[in-house]
């Protein structure tokens, strides 16, 4: 009975070792999406009534990095609205200027995660619906 249970035990940790090896990989490999609730703004000086609708999603590259944007996610989109909001009609036309716009807002939220947490966390930032009327 002991050579049986002891090869039992050799097959379990055979099978085991892969799967926590595979676990272990995926930690380090980690990556989730943070969709915000849609930004409807106005924007713009000039006078006339222009409205920004933004679909926002946050790349993070670990659990805790997902934690600290849920813990701040108050001031982060008080944040995008300000800077939504600031914008001018020049500076929202067009692709590049719309990549322009989500490169600012990636290092607004970076710092404020800076300030709060003691690091950026945050990968990437995408604009995934962006309507301008």
């Amino acid at each position: 009975m002991g050579i049986f249970l002891g090869r039992w035990l050799a097959l379990l940790l055979l099978v085991c070792a892969p799967l926590q090896a595979a676990e272990d990989g995926a930690a380090a490999d980690y990556i989730n999406y943070i969709e915000l609730k849609p930004f409807v703004t106005n924007y713009g000086s000039d006078g006339g009534v222009h409205f920004l609708k933004a679909e926002v999603t946050l790349q993070v590259s670990s659990p805790e990095a997902h934690h600290a944007v849920n813990a701040h996610m108050a001031q982060i989109r008080n944040d995008l609205v300000f800077l939504f909001s600031a914008q001018e009609e020049e500076n929202l036309q067009g692709v590049a200027a719309q990549q322009v716009l989500a490169g600012e807002a990636l290092k607004l939220i970076q710092d404020t995660l800076t300030k709060e947490e003691g690091q950026p966390y945050l990968s990437d930032l995408f604009f995934t619906s962006f309507v301008i009327q």
